[in-house]
């Protein structure tokens, strides 16, 4: 049977992508439980189901994977922040929306392959701190600039009073994510919707105490 081939210039076989993802997945179960120095190639070959000259003909080497696994989540993780945040709109009651968009954001924070993404992260950034610029490049900054213009149109709207919408965006979620690392101990606890509820609404409290007109703290 004749192999599968891309058109020039056209996107590569459905059969090679299935295997980079294959790939990608098992690479980071490996690599999270048992730490990238420890995970052994051959390791993540039998995981993904594929022979170990297939990983070094997808990536070259381990490091090379590595990177690849850390971009490739944080790009997915982009697309699904950035849909969250589209729905701080000026048309909504301010509280809702920022209950609503808090907790998507705090939800997927807490996510479980989330909070293995952020072991895996910190346990490798002394050895390779270029991990820390991909993530920030290619996810959390574009995040809070996304979050800092939806901020900044309420603020046109007179739903807030805003001067610097960057600010306010670090705030309101630093109002989330610090009291919900407290209560998860770190990610070592799993943390409920009730409690990640109740940390959403102290926070919103807060920043509305802080940032909203009057009339929209009760």
């Amino acid at each position: 049977m004749a192999k599968t081939r891309a058109e020039p210039g056209g996107t590569p076989p459905r059969g090679r992508i299935d295997k980079r993802e294959a790939i990608l997945d098992a690479a980071f179960r490996v690599f999270a439980e048992q730490g990238y120095d420890q995970a052994g190639v051959e390791a993540i070959a039998a995981e993904a189901g594929v022979a170990k000259a297939t990983i070094y003909n997808h990536f070259g080497d381990k490091e090379s994977l590595l990177r690849a696994i850390i971009s490739d989540l944080a790009e997915g993780a982009l697309a699904e922040h950035l849909a969250i945040v589209e729905r701080l709109t000026d048309d909504r009651d301010l509280r809702a929306a920022l209950e609503d968009v808090g907790y998507g954001l705090l939800d997927r924070y807490f996510d479980e392959k989330t909070v293995w993404f952020r072991r895996l992260l910190a346990a490798e950034i002394t050895q390779f701190p270029d991990l820390l610029d991909i993530v920030r490049g290619r996810t959390a900054d574009r995040i809070m600039d996304a979050l800092a213009n939806r901020l900044a149109r309420l603020a046109l709207a007179g739903r807030l009073r805003i001067t610097d919408p960057v600010v306010a965006a670090d705030q309101f979620w630093a109002l989330l994510a610090g009291p919900a690392e407290v209560r998860s101990m770190m990610g070592t606890r799993r943390i409920t919707e009730t409690e990640l509820r109740t940390v959403v609404s102290q926070g919103v409290d807060t920043f509305l105490r802080a940032f909203g007109p009057p009339g929209e703290t009760a």
